[in-house]
């Protein structure tokens, strides 16, 4: 008997509708099931041999994120709109949990990033872990946030920019494409450090060794913010700092051999052979 968990976006009645229709499937084959997101907003995934997000990419990032310290697999269905890192289709459920109930499917692991802000008199304010980019922020319209850039302890750059973004391969395709950051295969192990929109000669993404640690400081006059995964995380003051390096633990999510990075590229993107 396996027990299978479900993180079903909350808004969303039709993934409410497909965990009742897999519940149904599992139960009447003897296996146990349960909700990992509360009514209260805490997430539970204990004792779980598989989570199932129900939703698009970005509640496949919640799931993940809840699943990273207890190593739980994740299977993505997709309910939403781009789907590059969600796994399965709603009309395919039933045969994707029979594959894995089977042992029939592969577990991909996928970097992380660890990031850790701290106030401007060192103190803790947030430890995030990201599976697509960490991002500062500008605040204030019409004008830039500067960010002065150290990495292994060595400074590097002050960027003047909208923003300056970490990402990981698995991130290139999200916020990191839209700044023209390069697209990395998943199964990379990397940082990309990219700016935003940025206000100086020196504007091209950077990719660095997955073991290199990325420190960065907000400078004066305007404030930023801090986004993990799409979540605004802290304010940052003039002072502020962000540390980045590869996570301690890998995302594990299920997959059956069928998605192929470029293929979803190609479809994406529209990409025709000339």
């Amino acid at each position: 008997m396996a027990r299978i968990a479900f993180y079903v976006h909350p808004s969303r009645p039709e993934a409410a509708a497909l965990a009742a229709r897999a519940t149904e499937w599992l139960t009447s084959r003897g296996h146990e099931v349960t909700a990992a997101l509360r009514p209260d907003g805490t997430v539970s995934v204990v004792g779980a041999d598989l989570l199932v997000s129900l939703g698009g990419d970005g509640t496949l990032l919640r799931a993940v994120d809840s699943a990273l310290a207890a190593s739980v697999p994740v299977m993505g269905v997709n309910l939403g709109f781009l789907g590059y890192l969600t796994e399965v289709e709603p009309d395919g459920l039933e045969e994707a949990l029979e594959r894995f109930l089977d042992g029939r499917f592969e577990v991909e692991d996928r970097m992380t990033l660890s990031v850790t802000v701290r106030a401007a008199d060192g103190t803790l304010l947030a430890e995030e872990c990201a599976l697509n980019e960490a991002t500062v922020e500008k605040t204030v319209p019409g004008h830039t946030v500067r960010v002065a850039a150290s990495i292994d302890d060595r400074p590097f750059v002050t960027y003047a920019a909208d923003g300056l973004l970490m990402s990981t391969p698995t991130g290139s395709t999200a916020y990191n494409l839209s700044a023209r950051g390069p697209l990395l295969s998943p199964r990379l192990r990397a940082i990309v450090l990219t700016p935003v929109s940025p206000h100086m000669l020196f504007d091209r993404p950077l990719v660095l060794d997955p073991g290199q640690r990325i420190h960065l400081e907000v400078l004066g006059p305007r404030p930023a913010v801090l986004v993990v995964d799409g979540i605004t995380v802290a304010a940052l003051e003039p002072g502020s700092t962000v540390d980045c390096r590869e996570g301690d633990h890998p995302a594990r999510l299920v997959t059956f051999g069928s998605r192929d990075f470029h293929a979803i590229l190609r479809a994406k993107f529209h990409l025709a052979d000339r």
